[in-house]
């Protein structure tokens, strides 16, 4: 057995010796290493041994494994060398020629825009609502009802909104504001949060509108909230999202939600407040509408209006972006098109 295991050393070093590659060098390895290679076979043997012969077999066969391996791994560094050295000579790079140019995507402005605004928000103390509570998919009490729309508003009609055909009273929500209702019926006062989404009329599509747009709705529920807060809160969002102190003017107008209520211009970013087309003459844009929440809607989420007082506002973000950037169709904001898309 010991001549056996003497002639397993030279044959392994001979074929070590030869070997050429690194899949030799590996097949190698498990010829006489392996599980069923030639070293295992002759220990499997030694239990069949005196007891005099097993610790100097034993021995032998171990010193002798540990020695093809050495050869082994020596060979495999010196071929692996060799193999990279000969990659790197024929795989050498002209670092003088120009690189080529590999585009990458960007955020949508869209995306960029809600990004901007919920920043803004959270400086001033919102937090995001839990997606939980913002489906798209709504009820008609939620987008409605609770919301203090009397059962004959127009804007329940098939002409305004998108019903679905699961359930008769079941829709694609008209406006983010179906999160302030299931905001306040899970969380008690004092809240202020916003809601970022998608919202879904039937409009008929053109320049100016969509049937598919974003809106970020935001409100604020608190012991003695006034109109002034809600006018401060807005006017430092316009400074902050338009980058500059820019004229703001409220004006009266009517939400079923909200009492008073009121629309938010900012001056034409186009003209300066001196009349073009783009704000029909007037020198003021709208940008979103507000008001101080209705007594009614807390009353329908069990919140006591004589103690706890709030506002709400909504903005579209697409409005927003247009403004912002001077962008006069909402149209390219879902057209996928790489040359506008590709100037943010």
């Amino acid at each position: 057995m010991k001549n056996r295991l003497k002639e397993i050393k030279n044959q392994a070093i001979i074929e070590i010796n030869d070997a050429k590659t690194l899949e030799e060098i590996e097949n190698i390895k498990v010829k006489f290493l392996g599980r069923k290679g030639e070293l295992n076979t002759i220990r499997r043997g030694i239990k069949d041994l005196s007891p005099e012969e097993k610790p100097v077999i034993g021995d032998l066969a171990n010193k002798i494994a540990g020695e093809i391996e050495t050869k082994i791994n020596e060979k495999h560094q010196a071929l692996y060398k060799a193999e990279i050295s000969e990659k790197l000579q024929s795989e050498k790079i002209d670092i003088t020629l120009s690189g080529a140019s590999k585009p990458f995507g960007t955020q949508h402005p869209l995306t960029s825009t809600i990004n901007d605004i919920v920043s803004i928000f959270q400086g001033m103390g919102f937090s995001l609502v839990e997606n939980i509570n913002s489906p798209e998919v709504e009820t008609e009490y939620y987008n409605f009802d609770a919301l203090n729309f009397p059962p004959d508003h127009p804007a329940k009609d098939m002409q305004d909104t998108f019903y679905t055909l699961n359930a008769p009273n079941l829709l694609l929500r008209s406006q983010t504001s179906n999160s302030q209702i299931r905001e306040m019926e899970k969380k008690s006062p004092p809240l202020r949060v916003i809601s970022p989404g998608r919202v879904y009329r039937s409009e008929a599509v053109s320049s100016r509108k969509n049937n598919l747009f974003h809106q970020v709705e935001g409100f604020m529920v608190d012991k003695d909230v006034t109109f002034g807060d809600l006018k401060g809160i807005l006017n430092e969002f316009t400074r902050q999202f338009f980058g500059q102190s820019r004229p703001t003017r409220f004006r009266t107008s009517f939400f079923p939600f909200t009492e008073p209520s009121v629309e938010i211009d900012v001056q034409c970013i186009m003209c300066q407040g001196k009349g073009c087309r783009t704000c029909s003459g007037t020198g003021w844009l709208e940008i979103l509408g507000a008001g101080m929440i209705d007594p009614n809607v807390l009353k329908n989420i069990n919140i006591d209006s004589d103690t706890y007082s709030g506002f709400a506002f909504g903005m579209g973000v697409e409005r927003l972006a247009m403004l912002k950037y001077a962008i006069n169709d909402i149209r390219l904001f879902f057209n996928n098109d790489v040359r506008f898309l590709e100037q943010f």
